[in-house]
């Protein structure tokens, strides 16, 4: 069986083409390596560089395709802001192209990455699928504009093309690595952004000694301990998510793709959330350093709580977390942090 991964050169996406090579399938990456790593494609994957609406017809005209795993995406929230041509062109534009690409090849399935930045500020957490999606930045506007033209598409297609998008919170931890900080040099697969968003890997830089601190923006939201709490999902439940998806596709027998518009969105998440200064206490015990942290200004836009809601991947794709220990998490990703130091 032939998988395509788009950003399969990145964070997530590597993850899951090595989850797809596990189970035996043939899995050809496309990634124009602007923001992921040549070094990144695991083993036994065939690399395509490349824009993915400019080589989607040469991938998936070269032979049978069986499904398309979609998690090239441009994913800068602030830089979503300041230049939001480039992700209404890197994410809507790029993924319609894809869309039409699947259609002229007859590619029965598709993945996609989307965002719990669909939802934007929610009114209540944990948060369902069925939540008003309202996003408060382009990024998450166009996540949502490509669930609707899946959507669209899928119901137009007459059942030739179902798709799963997987809607999933703040991503942690890093694959191939037991915590122990020996991950084989660059076997192992985990974060390294040039720019940098995501809280645990800046905590984490702290103790590298690549920052001084780390900042808190916010110490009186209406949470137990006044920060912003959040939901993290390791990367390894992550992209079993993925597999059980495309498995889903393949039998054809799920409920919510079968009576709606062969068009399945999921949120994943740990279904527990852990506040900014359990995130930065975890950091300190894997770590051992002390992590200095500073309160900023809340920043615009934050909700005090982002909770996931699994129990509809849980019914429909049989999918659970697994790697639900914040230290866990942690540990993973200091190992991988380490090693790449």
């Amino acid at each position: 069986m032939t998988l395509v991964v788009t950003g399969g050169a990145g964070y997530v996406g590597s993850v899951c083409a090595r989850y797809l090579l596990d189970a035996g399938n043939d899995v050809v990456v496309v990634d124009d390596l602007s923001t992921g790593h040549r070094d990144a494609v695991p083993d036994g994957a065939r690399l395509v560089v490349g824009d993915v609406a400019e080589v989607a017809d040469e991938v998936l005209g070269a032979g049978d395709v069986d499904g398309v795993v979609h998690c090239a995406a441009r994913s800068l929230v602030g830089e979503s802001a300041e230049r939001p041509a480039k992700y209404w062109h890197g994410n809507v534009v790029t993924t319609v192209a894809l869309l039409d690409a699947l259609r002229r090849h007859d590619v029965p399935r598709l993945v996609f990455s989307s965002s719990a930045a669909t939802y934007g500020e929610p009114e209540s957490s944990p948060i369902t699928e069925d939540a008003p999606t309202r996003p408060t930045n382009t990024y998450g506007a166009t996540k949502l504009a490509v669930d609707l033209a899946i959507g669209n598409y899928t119901a137009a297609s007459g059942g030739a093309l179902g798709a799963v998008s997987l809607r999933y919170f703040n991503v942690a931890g890093a694959h191939g690595t037991d915590g122990s900080g020996d991950t084989g040099g660059t076997a192992a697969l985990g974060e390294r952004h040039t720019v940098e968003t995501h809280l645990i890997p800046l905590v984490l830089q702290v103790a590298l000694g690549q920052r001084d601190e780390i900042a808190i923006y916010g110490d009186d939201w209406p949470t137990a301990d006044g920060t912003c709490v959040r939901d993290y999902i390791h990367v390894d439940d992550l992209a079993e998510a993925h597999v059980l998806a495309l498995d889903l596709l393949a039998r054809g027998d799920a409920g919510s793709v079968r009576e709606a518009d062969g068009h399945l969105v999921c949120n994943l998440g740990n279904g527990q959330g852990f506040s900014v200064l359990e995130v930065i206490e975890a950091c300190r015990r894997v770590t051992g350093h002390a992590i200095p942290a500073r309160v900023a200004p809340r920043r615009a836009g934050d909700p005090g709580v982002l909770v996931a809601s699994s129990a509809r991947a849980r019914a429909e794709l049989g999918w659970k977390p697994t790697h639900t220990d914040l230290d866990g998490i942690v540990a993973d990703a200091w190992a991988f942090a380490r090693a790449r130091a």
